[in-house]
């Protein structure tokens, strides 16, 4: 039966569970959000804040909506605040075995009727689904980064995703604003299995000395109208999420094309991932150091 969703949890408090939750409750939802870490919790709580409040001075919302929102929202660290929740969206770090566990504990605290949604960017919805006793109840809710400003949403169904839930969650989709388009369950889905490859050749063109990393982001730029270059798309994204995202292309397809570029592999090791840390392929001069839950 396709659910009527009022209240929604999310797993994470990061730069992607920090939007998820904000756009729902802007968007007029009930949201739970979680995360074990208390510090990470108040972390993206204050994003929340910030970005709301952002919004509100460029007129783009009025202050009621924005104070209705915030009194929709409310913070734990215990996943058991999921009792009630109609749907809840997983938004935690890149991990199988990580998410695997996550979705295993979900499946015993939310209620029967509840769709457990996993905001993965390329891990398969049909291996999450199997660590739960609702296989046709989980579903991809692939957000684009950021979540409360890009337009898309991209859903997959997992092998065994039912249709009412797949109903449901694109029912949900237009509720919260969003163009959806629909993938099945192979690894990187639509987006990611496109834009990593070409993320990838741009390090390999910087590794094997093609161009500067400005000018490889400017020809992209200038040449084929995106709004950033790919190098320095990939440190808004986080490198170590474009490796972790190339590996599970290139495990899960076995073509060398997805082969990480070594140069990609050093980076994210010497603990350069981009934009969250200060330094990546570029280096952001007064950024904070975090450690981020995405």
């Amino acid at each position: 039966m396709v659910m009527v969703v009022r209240e929604i949890g999310v797993v994470g408090s990061g730069q992607m569970g920090s939007g998820i939750a904000q756009l729902a409750a802007v968007s007029g939802f009930h949201v739970v959000m979680v995360d074990s870490d208390e510090n990470a919790l108040k972390k993206g709580l204050q994003n929340i804040h910030s970005s709301i409040h952002r919004a509100i001075n460029k007129g783009q919302l009025s202050k009621s909506v924005a104070d209705d929102a915030l009194q929709r929202l409310r913070c734990s660290t215990s996943l058991q605040e999921f009792h009630s929740t109609d749907v809840v969206i997983e938004a935690i770090v890149e991990n199988e075995n990580v998410k695997k566990q996550v979705f295993s504990e979900l499946d015993k605290v939310a209620k029967s009727s509840a769709i457990l949604a996993s905001n993965t960017s390329s891990i398969s919805i049909t291996r999450l689904a199997a660590a739960t006793s609702r296989p046709g109840q989980v579903i991809g809710m692939h957000f684009m980064n950021p979540p409360p400003v890009m337009k898309l949403l991209e859903i997959v169904r997992g092998a065994q995703t039912s249709e009412d839930a797949f109903v449901t969650i694109k029912g949900l989709a237009h509720r919260l604003g969003k163009t959806v388009i629909c993938s099945q369950d192979y690894p990187g889905f639509i987006v990611n299995r496109i834009l990593m490859p070409m993320i990838n050749e741009a390090f390999y063109a910087l590794y094997t000395g093609v161009a500067t990393k400005e000018d490889i982001d400017t020809g992209m730029k200038l040449g084929t109208n995106h709004p950033m270059g790919p190098l320095e798309l990939a440190d808004f994204i986080g490198l170590d999420i474009c490796l972790s995202i190339l590996k599970v292309l290139h495990d899960g397809l076995g073509d060398s094309k997805y082969c990480p570029c070594p140069l990609l592999v050093q980076y994210v090791d010497a603990g350069r991932l981009g934009r969250k840390r200060g330094i990546g392929v570029y280096s952001y001069s007064g950024t904070p150091k975090s450690n981020s839950h995405l």
